[in-house]
């Protein structure tokens, strides 16, 4: 549901991610809506995290590289509630050896109904959402009963 009043005391958490050839893109993004960003709570996976820092002053709280499980990192912390909102640059035209960690991390962000933007063009919709400064509560999806499911089809099943 969302709230009618606006706050502009209401802070984000907000997880930024850009593969190689899309950092430089993000981080000009970022420098263009550095006065919003500074305004959130920012998370972002090594290198990204670190060249936001370095090159923007953003204060980041950096998790470990893509491919050392940062992408994993930030997953846990979507399922966890921690993460409000996903910017992930990443890149459509070079396979990634931790593919199926970046696929693990899209698929927790649909599942647990956090804003996605993959690209400049989606990222600049998002940030100048009126709903990025109002009271917004996102529904939750329940999973209770596909939960108890997978927990009774695994419950007999017996690793050697």
């Amino acid at each position: 549901m969302m709230a009618t009043t606006e706050d502009a005391a209401i802070q984000r958490r907000i997880a930024l991610i850009a593969h190689d050839n899309k950092k430089e893109d993000l981080r000009d993004w970022a420098a263009f809506n550095l006065s919003l960003l500074a305004r959130h709570h920012l998370w972002a996976t090594g290198t990204t995290g670190r060249l936001l820092r370095e090159e923007l002053s953003l204060p980041v709280t950096c998790v470990q590289s893509g491919p050392l499980g940062g992408d994993q990192q930030i997953g846990a912390r979507i399922a966890d509630g921690d993460i409000d909102m996903l910017i992930f640059f990443w890149d459509p035209l070079e396979p990634q050896p931790h593919d199926p960690d970046v696929k693990a991390l899209l698929r927790l962000a649909m599942v647990w109904n956090i804003p996605v933007a993959c690209n400049r063009a989606s990222a600049d919709f998002l940030i100048s959402s009126p709903l990025m400064n109002r009271c917004y509560e996102r529904q939750e999806p329940d999973y209770g009963e596909q939960a108890t499911r997978h927990r009774a089809a695994g419950a007999g099943t017996r690793v050697a």
